[in-house]
């Protein structure tokens, strides 16, 4: 029983750990558009999800599956990037400090192609 309880103590502490490596303050906050795939995206206080825009449902939720997430910024954008092995891809989002758009590339495992979108911001 003492190894089970010191197991879990130890998942809860990783899970600290990982959780504690984004700083969701310095992310854009809102939605945003992929006219291409009817998706919205949506940028909260610790999460990232993917909508239906139609529907409104939930398509994907990012909470505990973000691994490699980086952040940094420049003279004219902001800009966070993160890796989602579930999903099989890596995402970096750009953000431009003139416009409340933001653009997106994707990089999915199974091919050498970029996606890339900017996406309005819808709210």
């Amino acid at each position: 029983m003492k190894k089970l309880v010191l197991l879990l103590v130890i998942l809860l502490s990783a899970g600290l750990l990982f959780a504690a490596d984004i700083d969701w303050d310095k992310l854009p906050k809102g939605k945003w558009l992929d006219e291409n795939w009817n998706a919205v995206w949506e940028i909260g206080g610790n999460s990232i999800r993917i909508l239906d825009k139609t529907s409104g449902e939930e398509v994907f939720n990012f909470q505990d599956l973000i691994s490699d997430f980086d952040y940094g910024a420049s003279l004219t954008e902001a800009q966070f990037s993160f890796r989602c092995d579930e999903a099989e891809r890596s995402y970096v989002f750009k953000k431009g400090f003139t416009n409340l758009d933001l653009t997106m590339e994707i990089k999915a495992d199974w091919t050498s192609e970029t996606y890339v979108v900017k996406m309005p911001f819808q709210k």
